[in-house]
């Protein structure tokens, strides 16, 4: 049973996405202690308002799936977040304006079977992916100025604003993950470029460490789940009318305006 304080936290954050305004972290304002198993404790009841609300889960969503970013944030393994049907845009749409969005090139996982750890490793979870699909993700922290210690990001469900994805499937056997280049552009000027090997070595990876650490609370990753494996490039920080175009090598191109 969730305590007063985690529903307390759930709530603060639900009304900053509705109202699309940004607030004081937690860990400043309400609980400067919070532990990571109470940030997913808030994150849970968080993803269950959302179920309430009639949402639908697409699947969940890979965060700081780079080492250079556990250094920064003094961890040991990513955290990971839950992508809704609400936060779904068509491929050269139009992405809403929130709060602060910034945008990641990722590649996304469309899963053909249940994957249930512990001990997965990345080899069965290609063994176990339907299709692979290029995604370009917009993440809008609730709190101020993105200022967020990682208890604070994990309750916020890990920053998780839009997901566009691409219309290119293809079979992960069909060429090397690791070595996907994708190259991300705003309004025609290349910000960042990257490649598959920034997650955890291999995309893959981060899904087995999902599915490891899914299994710690008895869960799994679900054939037909989408799930999206972490960034192959540094978040870039939107601007209304702005035009991105992520470039993926083997796997098309995914684009997007942003709207008012």
């Amino acid at each position: 049973m969730a305590s007063e304080i985690i529903k307390h936290i759930a709530d603060y954050l639900e009304a900053a996405e509705l109202e699309k305004r940004e607030v004081v972290k937690i860990t400043k304002t309400i609980k400067p202690d919070l532990t990571v198993a109470e940030a997913y404790q808030a994150q849970e009841l968080l993803v269950q308002k959302k179920l309430d609300r009639g949402h639908k889960i697409v699947g969940p969503k890979m965060g700081l799936t780079s080492k250079a970013k556990w250094d920064q944030m003094g961890v040991s393994e990513p955290i990971y977040g839950y992508v809704f049907d609400y936060m779904l845009v068509d491929n050269g749409g139009v992405v809403p304006f929130q709060i602060h969005p910034k945008v990641e090139a990722e590649i996304a996982f469309l899963i053909g079977e249940d994957i249930e750890g512990p001990g997965i490793t990345g080899a069965q979870v290609l063994a176990k992916t339907e299709y692979v699909l290029p995604a370009l993700e917009i993440i809008d922290s609730r709190y101020e100025n993105f200022n967020f210690t990682l208890t604070d990001v994990i309750a916020d469900n890990a920053s998780t604003s839009r997901v566009v994805f691409g219309n290119t499937l293809r079979k992960p056997s069909d060429f090397d993950l690791e070595l996907v280049g994708v190259t991300l552009s705003i309004n025609g000027q290349i910000k960042e470029l990257g490649a598959g090997a920034a997650v955890l070595g291999h995309p893959a990876n981060a899904i087995a460490v999902l599915a490891n650490m899914l299994a710690r609370k008895g869960d799994k990753i679900k054939k037909g789940e989408i799930i999206m494996s972490g960034a192959l490039t540094s978040a870039v920080l939107l601007k209304v009318g702005d035009f991105v175009s992520g470039k993926f090598e083997g796997l098309g191109e995914v684009t997007f305006t942003v709207g008012e």
